[in-house]
C-alpha cells in the first residue's frame, strides 16, 4: 500500500511516470520475462483485439511497423511488442562488416532470445502489480510524456524535432527514460504528431495496467486451412522434380501475402521453409537469404498464417486457387525434363538461378514470372531493399516496363546460350554479405560484358535472314493478363510499381527478357541482405546499373539506329564515361528496326505502338486522363511549382456528406543521368521535373495530405498550386488546404484517409507509413 501511494504521488506531481533504474529495482524487483500471449477467445484476448490493437494499429503502427521502424520497435504483432526496442540500426550504409539479422520470428525463438540480443522491453517486466505495470513501461511513459508536453501550437515544428530517416535515435530503456524525458520533453509518443485521444489513452492504460496481455487474430476457417493444405501437399511431394519446383516457387514468392478467397474471408499466409512436414507445427528455417543452406536433410515448404497487422509498404497480395495450381503443374511438372539430384546450397551455386534451376525449361520459368510480374517486381520495392536513396537512385523516377514474348525470347537457342554462359550470369550475392566493392565491381562488369556479347551475337544471328524487331516481340499477356505492362515510380528513397502504362510518356522504358528479369529478382530481392556491409550494398547498387542499361537497350532496339544513339546520349547527359564505355558491346546489335516510322518523333510514335499492341491488357485503374478538371491541369504544371512539392501527396476531395474522391500527386525528379552513386543532387535537372496526378492511391509513404471540403476549395486549390514560386507560397497553401502533422484533428483525418484507401485498394489495402510525413 505504501509503495502504491508513493508512486501515485510521484505520477500526479511530476505529470509523467518515470524513475531511475535503481529505484525501479528497489520498488518492483529485477526484470523477468513475462508470458503475455493468451487465446483470442479469453477476456483479456478479446479486450486486446477489440479495444487495444485498433489503437496501436492506427496510432502507433503507422510509424512502428517494419525494418525501418524507429528503434526496431514493431508494434504490429504481439511478438514485436514483446520483443521491444534496440539501439542497433538495420539500415546502415557505412558498416564495414555485416551485422547479425534481427528479423522477428526468425532470428530469436522467443523474448528471452531477444533480450540476449540486447532488445529492451517496452512493457513492464518487473513485479506484475498495476502500479509497476504503468511505472515500468516505456510505452506508457512515452504516452504520458506526450500528454505532459503536447505539440507546440505552431503549424511547423521547430528544429528540436528531427524527422530525418537517418536521425540519431535514443531508444531509451526504462532505466534511461528519466534522462530522455528531462533532455527531450518533446519526445513523447506519437513522435511529432498530436497525442492520442483520452478514450484511446484509457484503453491502452487499462491494458497495460492489467499486464499487457495480447492475443493473435483468430485462425483461418477450416475451408481456408484445407486449401492451404492442398498447396502444401503439392509443394512437398517426394519426387526431385517436385522438390526443385517448390524451391523455385518459394524463392520467388517468399515475400508474398498469399490468400484464398473463401466466403469473403481474408486470411493471409507466408510461404516459409520449415524443418517439419505438413501436419506438424512449423519450425522455421533461419537463414539470411531464401536460398542459403537450410542445414537440414529435407526442406518442407509450408504456409504460415500471417498474424501481423498488414502494412501497405510490405503488402504483396497473391491469390491462389485451383486454376493457379493447375498452371504450376503444366509449367513445371508436366514438361519432359529430368532432375537427377538437388542443386547445391553453396553460395556460388545457390545465388545463381541459372545454375540451380538449369534443368527446368526456360520458357516455364519465364512464364511463371510473367504470370505475376507485378508481384515479382514489387519484391524489390517492398522487400528490405525498398528503403534508401542509395539503393534506389539506380532507377529513374518514372518509367514503363514491358516484357519480351516467351515464344520469341525463350527459344531453345536462348536456353542453350544461357546454359553456356551461366558463370557469366553470376550475381554479387555470391560474395555473401561482406564484399569488397571495387574488385567485385570489376569482376562482375567483365562477366556482364561477356554475357552481353553472347546475347547480341545470338540476336544478330536470329535476325540475319531479313527478320526485324517490331512490337510483335512483346508479351501481350495472352490477351488477359494485365501484368504485361507495368509502371514504376521512384519517390527518392522509396518506390512503387503498378499495372498499366501510367502517366505522361516517360523519359525511358525497359523491356525485360527472362535472364534480365531473373537477375533483377536475385540481385535486389532474393540475394540482397539489408544487414550486409557497405561493400555488399554498393556492389548491388552498381550491378543494377548494368541491368538498367540492358533493359533500356532492349527498348532502344525497336528504334532506328540513329535515334538509339541520340536518345541514349540524352538519357546520360553529363555522365561519366567509366560506366557506359564497358557497355558498348550492347550497342553492337546491328539490325535495323522492323517498324516503319511515320514521324520524326520516333520515341513518341513507339510509345503509341506499344500502347496499341498491349491495349487489351492495359489496366485503366490509374488512368491519369480520367482525373476531372480542374485537377487534371496539374499534369501540365510549371517545373518551378513542381519543385516545391514532395514526392507523394494525397488529395482527398469530399463529395457529399460522407463520400470522398482520392487522388495522388506524384512528383518526378528529373536527372541529367542516374549513373552517379553519391552525387545525385549534382545530376538533378530541376527545370525538367514533371508531375502526374492519378485517381486513387499510389505509394505507401504520404508526405503531404490535402483535404478539400467542397468544389470551391477544389477550384481554389487547382488555381493556386501551379502559381507557387517560393517556399512561402507552399506553406501558405498548406495552411489553407492541408492536414499537417500538427493539425489538432490529424488523427481523425488519418482515419478518413485509411477508410478511403480501404475502399480504393480492396485486397491491396494496408496501413500507410507516416515516417516520411513532411514538417513544412
Amino acid at each position: 500500500m505504501k509503495k502504491s501511494l508513493i508512486l501515485s504521488i510521484i505520477i500526479i506531481l511530476s505529470g509523467c511516470a518515470y524513475l531511475g533504474a535503481a529505484h525501479y529495482d528497489e520498488l518492483f524487483g529485477p526484470e523477468q520475462i513475462q508470458q503475455r500471449i493468451v487465446e483470442h477467445d479469453t477476456g483479456a484476448g478479446a479486450e486486446f483485439l477489440q479495444h487495444v490493437q485498433p489503437v496501436l494499429d492506427t496510432r502507433c503502427v503507422v510509424c512502428h511497423g517494419c525494418y525501418d521502424a524507429p528503434c526496431q520497435l514493431k508494434l504490429s504483432s504481439p511478438e514485436g511488442i514483446d520483443r521491444g526496442l534496440s539501439k542497433e540500426l538495420v539500415y546502415d550504409g557505412t558498416r564495414l562488416l555485416a551485422s547479425n539479422p534481427s528479423r522477428l520470428l526468425y532470428d530469436a525463438a522467443d523474448t528471452a532470445g531477444w533480450r540476449e540480443k540486447n532488445f529492451s522491453p517496452v512493457l513492464n517486466e518487473r513485479a506484475q502489480s498495476e502500479e509497476a505495470n504503468l511505472a515500468g513501461s516505456v510505452l506508457y511513459n512515452s504516452l504520458v510524456l506526450k500528454m505532459s508536453s503536447p505539440l507546440p501550437e505552431d503549424e511547423v515544428l521547430g528544429d528540436e524535432f528531427d524527422f530525418a530517416l537517418d536521425r540519431s535515435q535514443t531508444c531509451a530503456s526504462m532505466g534511461e527514460f528519466d534522462h530522455l524525458a528531462d533532455s527531450q520533453p518533446h519526445a513523447g509518443m506519437p513522435y511529432g504528431l498530436p497525442g492520442i485521444s483520452r478514450s484511446e489513452f484509457k484503453h491502452l492504460e487499462k491494458w497495460l495496467k492489467n499486464g499487457g496481455k495480447m492475443a493473435h487474430i483468430e485462425a483461418p476457417s477450416k475451408n481456408v486451412i484445407a486449401q492451404a493444405q492442398r498447396w502444401e501437399s503439392f509443394l512437398n511431394q517426394d519426387s526431385l522434380k517436385h522438390q526443385l519446383t517448390a524451391r523455385y516457387v518459394y524463392e520467388h514468392w517468399y515475400l508474398a501475402h498469399i490468400y484464398f478467397v473463401q466466403d469473403g474471408e481474408k486470411s493471409f499466409f507466408k510461404l516459409v521453409r520449415s524443418s517439419t512436414p505438413p501436419g506438424e507445427d512449423i519450425k522455421l528455417i533461419n537463414t539470411r537469404r531464401p536460398y542459403d543452406d537450410p542445414k537440414v536433410e529435407r526442406v518442407y515448404y509450408r504456409l504460415m498464417h500471417e498474424r501481423s497487422t498488414i502494412l501497405a509498404k510490405t503488402h504483396l497480395p497473391l491469390a491462389l486457387n485451383d486454376t493457379k495450381l493447375a498452371r504450376l503443374y503444366t509449367q513445371f511438372i508436366q514438361p519432359e525434363y529430368q532432375v537427377s539430384k538437388m542443386p547445391s546450397y553453396k553460395p556460388e551455386v545457390a545465388s545463381n538461378p541459372f545454375k540451380v534451376f538449369a534443368a527446368m525449361p526456360v520458357k516455364s520459368k519465364y512464364q511463371f514470372m510473367l504470370d505475376e510480374a507485378e508481384l515479382i517486381i514489387m519484391g524489390f520495392i517492398k522487400g528490405p531493399v525498398c528503403r534508401g536513396q542509395i539503393a534506389l537512385n539506380v532507377i529513374n523516377d518514372h518509367f514503363w516496363v514491358a516484357f519480351a514474348d516467351p515464344d520469341k525470347a525463350a527459344t531453345p537457342q536462348v536456353e542453350q546460350m544461357l546454359l553456356q554462359h551461366e558463370d557469366a550470369l553470376a550475381l554479387p550475392a555470391a560474395e555473401e554479405s561482406n564484399a569488397l566493392p571495387i574488385s567485385s565491381w570489376v569482376k562482375y562488369s567483365k562477366r556482364q560484358s561477356t554475357y552481353l556479347e553472347a546475347k547480341v551475337k545470338l540476336a544478330n544471328e536470329m535476325f540475319e535472314n531479313g527478320e526485324h524487331l517490331t512490337t510483335d516481340a512483346l508479351w501481350r499477356g495472352e490477351d488477359v493478363n494485365d501484368n504485361a505492362a507495368l509502371t514504376i515510380f521512384r519517390h527518392f528513397d522509396s518506390a512503387t510499381v503498378v499495372k498499366g502504362l501510367i502517366g505522361q510518356e516517360p523519359k525511358t522504358m525497359w523491356i525485360l527478357d527472362y535472364a534480365l528479369f531473373e537477375r533483377i529478382h536475385y540481385l535486389l530481392v532474393a540475394g540482397f541482405d539489408v544487414y550486409g556491409n557497405i561493400g555488399h550494398q554498393l556492389v548491388t547498387r552498381l550491378y543494377m546499373d548494368f541491368l538498367r542499361l540492358e533493359g533500356e537497350q532492349n527498348f532502344l532496339a525497336l528504334l532506328p539506329k540513329l535515334q538509339r544513339q541520340e536518345l541514349k546520349a540524352n538519357w546520360y547527359r553529363k555522365s561519366p564515361t567509366s560506366l557506359t564505355n564497358f557497355f558498348k558491346s550492347g550497342e553492337s546489335f546491328g539490325q535495323t528496326t522492323g517498324i516503319e516510322y511515320q514521324t520524326q518523333d520516333q520515341q513518341h510514335e513507339l510509345y503509341g505502338l506499344i500502347k496499341q499492341t498491349l491495349k487489351p491488357v492495359l489496366s485503366p485503374r490509374y488512368d491519369y486522363t480520367k482525373v476531372p478538371e480542374p485537377l487534371h491541369k496539374f499534369n501540365n504544371m510549371p517545373a518551378k511549382a513542381i519543385n516545391l512539392l514532395p514526392q507523394i501527396s494525397y488529395v482527398l476531395v469530399k463529395d457529399g456528406d460522407s463520400e470522398h474522391e482520392a487522388y495522388t500527386l506524384i512528383h518526378h525528379n528529373a536527372h541529367y543521368n542516374i549513373s552517379s552513386l553519391l552525387n545525385e543532387e549534382g545530376q538533378r535537372a530541376y527545370d525538367e521535373d514533371t508531375l502526374t496526378i492519378v485517381p486513387g492511391f499510389i505509394g505507401d509513404y504520404p508526405e503531404a495530405i490535402w483535404y478539400l471540403n467542397n468544389q470551391q476549395q477544389v477550384e481554389a486549390f487547382a488555381e493556386q498550386l501551379p502559381l507557387m514560386q517560393v517556399e512561402a507560397d507552399y506553406r501558405a497553401l498548406k495552411s489553407k488546404f492541408a492536414i499537417r502533422r500538427t493539425h489538432p484533428q490529424f488523427w481523425q483525418y488519418s482515419d478518413i484517409l485509411h477508410n478511403v484507401a480501404k475502399q480504393y485498394r480492396g485486397i491491396e489495402y494496408g496501413l500507410f507509413d507516416y515516417n516520411r510525413l513532411e514538417n513544412r
